[in-house]
């Protein structure tokens, strides 16, 4: 199951960003590449987010422990921010917020709540860096 889990949030990451354009995404002309993401809540399942790199590549880690947040300036190369998290056991009804900011600015947010079954999907839209 967290196998599954795990591919769903990279193809989820990958496809969202696939769509993605940079000028939907400006938001009044943010060049920094110093990024933050932040996933809170109150989620007790087992956890794991797929966000990209200061190098643009996607990685895969399990959250043992909230809240969760990850800090770095993107590579050049890098074209954008990615978050998403998934995971199961928890308790109907909690909840999970993700966060991505951009140069100190809050650039998406996102609540998720677990399903009847425990099941829990955050799928943020991602941030295209401004050209």
């Amino acid at each position: 199951m967290k196998s599954i889990l795990k591919t769903l949030a990279i193809v989820m990451t990958l496809a969202f960003t696939a769509v993605s354009c940079s000028s939907d995404d400006d938001k009044g002309g943010n060049n920094s590449r110093d990024v933050k993401y932040e996933i809170t809540g109150n989620y007790t399942g087992t956890l794991s987010t797929t966000y990209f790199e200061k190098g643009g590549n996607a990685l895969n880690e399990d959250i043992t422990k909230l809240p969760w947040t990850k800090e770095f300036t993107a590579d050049a190369k890098s074209i954008g921010a990615s978050l998403s998290a998934s995971g199961y056991g928890g308790t109907p009804g909690q909840t999970l917020t993700g966060k991505i900011y951009v140069g100190g600015k809050l650039q998406n947010e996102l609540t998720a709540t677990a399903t009847n079954d425990g099941i829990i999907v955050l799928p943020l839209t991602p941030y295209v860096f401004g050209q």
